[in-house]
């Protein structure tokens, strides 16, 4: 076994650990006799991933403290893993709290850290980025405007892509197949509601969802509905939510996001990747998010961006309606909704200004990149033929 390449990937929650599925299947295509470990989910072991332990979708300030005990079995696991493993590179995926302390037992033990989805120092806390050049030996980043800010501060850093981009060229066939195939009809609108990918976002979203989808129902009879469940979603702490909603008529979904969107003409989405992927698949969107108050007082404090959506950030603008906290309400999700199915032109300024990100991502490969970055650290040679 000693002559085994080993990579060790550490995701946290629902978006890296689909990151880290498509790295895994990748650095498997690319290299011989490879062992790949990780924190993750069942995506990750499909792609073939030996887990050592699982996501915990914790988020916020209040809501993390019922998963501390959860987040410490994970690090020790890592450590365990780090001192009888040794991997050739480990790669830390998003979820900077917990990673920045991996990465610091890492570098302790004089192994090689590559951090892919590097923390949003542009957001908020900005001095770390001098800690977390420390920290690593390369960074994969997934923003443009990323790659610029780590290299002028010294950093072996790379604009990669967005890996969302390979979910959704994976998907072949024409809208209403892709309807039909999660089980909607092929005709007629669909609007597709992504409510997050933590139990928290649900519990706080979902109520106003239904508000929403109630007189929807009322208003437009053939309108369907579409919500994707994040995979690390416990559908039992939602059961009563989504009986109402199925009730109403909404197809639930376990997984499928980028079906659903794909489907969709307009979505209602929680802020987050979900939007990105939206607006890579050109469908007209609502942002709509509620937070703890605790964890949205802080943030409106420590966060330093005017928009929280990527698809405002990345454009620059705002092109999407972004609905927060008290705005995010009956009334205005209404509004705003029936905005994009009554009013062609801002549906097409959308699509248009949707294409301007595209157009960034569309000839990237970002799992391609960061498996062939990992091997340049490793020294590895990739398989012939």
């Amino acid at each position: 076994m000693e002559d085994k390449k080993k990579v060790l990937i550490v995701s946290g929650e629902a978006s890296g650990e689909l990151y880290g599925s498509l790295l895994a299947q990748k650095l498997l295509e690319k290299y011989n006799d490879l062992l790949v470990y990780g924190i993750g989910g069942d995506r990750m072991r499909q792609a073939g991933v030996r887990l050592i332990g699982e996501i915990t979708g914790t988020f916020g300030i209040t809501e993390t403290f019922s998963s501390l005990s959860k987040l410490q079995k994970n690090y020790n696991n890592i450590i365990r893993c780090l001192d009888k493993e040794r991997p050739d590179v480990v790669v830390l995926i998003d979820f900077p709290d917990f990673n920045l302390k991996v990465a610091k037992a890492v570098k302790k033990r004089g192994l090689k850290v590559l951090y892919y989805v590097s923390p949003q120092v542009w957001a908020w806390r900005k001095r770390r980025i001098k800690t977390i050049i420390s920290l690593t030996d390369r960074l994969a980043v997934i923003l443009p405007f990323e790659e610029e800010i780590y290299k002028k501060r010294g950093a072996d850093c790379e604009f990669v892509g967005h890996p969302i981009m390979e979910e959704i060229q994976r998907i072949k066939g024409s809208k209403k197949f892709i309807r039909e195939s999660i089980g909607l009809r092929g005709e007629g609108d669909v609007l597709a509601i992504l409510p997050g990918s933590r139990n928290i976002e649900l519990k706080r979203l979902l109520p106003l969802y239904l508000d929403v989808i109630t007189e929807l129902s009322e208003r437009y009879k053939k309108l369907q509905y579409a919500l994707p469940l994040a995979p690390n979603i416990d559908r039992k702490v939602h059961s009563a939510m989504l009986k109402k909603l199925q009730d109403k008529g909404v197809k639930i979904l376990d997984g499928y996001s980028t079906e659903a969107l794909m489907s969709a003409d307009f979505a209602l989405i929680a802020s987050g990747t979900a939007t990105l992927q939206a607006a890579l698949i050109g469908v007209p969107m609502v942002v709509v998010y509620k937070l703890f108050p605790l964890t949205y007082l802080i943030g409106r404090i420590v966060v330093d961006v005017k928009y929280i959506s990527l698809v405002n950030i990345l454009y620059g603008g705002e092109i999407v309606k972004e609905l927060i906290q008290w705005k995010a309400n009956r009334e205005n999700v209404l509004n705003e909704i029936e905005r994009l199915i009554k009013e062609e032109q801002v549906r097409e300024y959308m699509k248009e200004a949707f294409q301007r990100i595209r157009n960034v991502y569309y000839d990237k490969r970002a799992s391609e990149r960061v498996a062939e970055m990992i091997g340049e650290l490793a020294g590895w040679t990739e398989k012939r033929g």
